[in-house]
């Protein structure tokens, strides 16, 4: 059944509205140029329709996770923009999505009037989510990276879906070179000394991402998995 069109007009507009005291933070509270344009395409983006996870429900979970984290972030706003754009170009078969989308923060954020030195903070932001590995200096990036991966500490159910969700993504991978890709997905996330950098989310979300990577490596090896 399609979506209520009421209703995803109304997320739409509630979206509208979420970035636009991001944006206007980073520009100083400038109103010029139009605010609104630059969130329509970008949420136009987010629901392309090859994206079964990477879609506007995960933009609002990444943005709900950054508001539960906005007190460890040196600037939460900026944090914000990045979620916005972390990935805002998304095509399923190309590897430098991540790139693509912190050129396109780059110049869509030089053109609505961020300051340039705000501007390169969120395209560094949205690069760092190829290795979702920030410094320990880094409380902008600990923010971005524990938000982005908070969906690994979910609920089983939850988990399950959004695992199926990539798969489905992926649909056009056969089944063995999938396996094989996501179990050494799964195995590079495991491998890192913590998931989560913010206290929060080592307090809140490690373990449980933990088991839920083990139990998913698992079931796609065949075998116990260890990590």
């Amino acid at each position: 059944m399609p979506p209520d069109p009421d209703t995803v007009d109304a997320r739409r507009e509630a979206l509208r509205y979420r970035w636009l005291p991001a944006l206007l933070s980073a520009r100083d509270g400038a109103c010029d140029p139009a605010p609104f344009p630059y969130a329509d395409n970008l949420i136009e983006r987010w629901a392309e329709p090859q994206r079964k996870y990477h879609t506007l429900d995960h933009l609002v979970a990444v943005l709900d996770r950054v508001e539960t984290l906005e007190d460890h972030a040196a600037d939460a706003d900026l944090v914000r923009l990045a979620a916005w754009f972390h990935d805002a170009v998304y095509a399923p078969d190309r590897s430098e999505n991540e790139e693509r989308s912190a050129r396109l923060a780059e110049r869509a954020l030089t053109e609505a009037g961020v300051p340039g030195a705000r501007v390169a903070e969120v395209a560094r932001l949205v690069r760092l989510t190829v290795t979702h590995d920030p410094a320990d200096d880094d409380p902008n990036g600990q923010v971005l990276c524990d938000a982005d991966l908070a969906i690994l500490a979910s609920e089983p159910d939850v988990y399950t879906a959004y695992a199926a969700a990539v798969r489905e993504e992926y649909g056009f991978v056969p089944d063995d070179a999938f396996r094989a890709g996501r179990a050494a997905v799964l195995r590079q996330l495991l491998d890192l000394p913590r998931l989560f950098r913010t206290p929060h989310g080592e307090r809140e979300w490690e373990e449980r991402a933990r088991e839920n990577l083990r139990t998913e490596l698992t079931a796609l090896e065949g075998t116990p998995a260890d990590g």
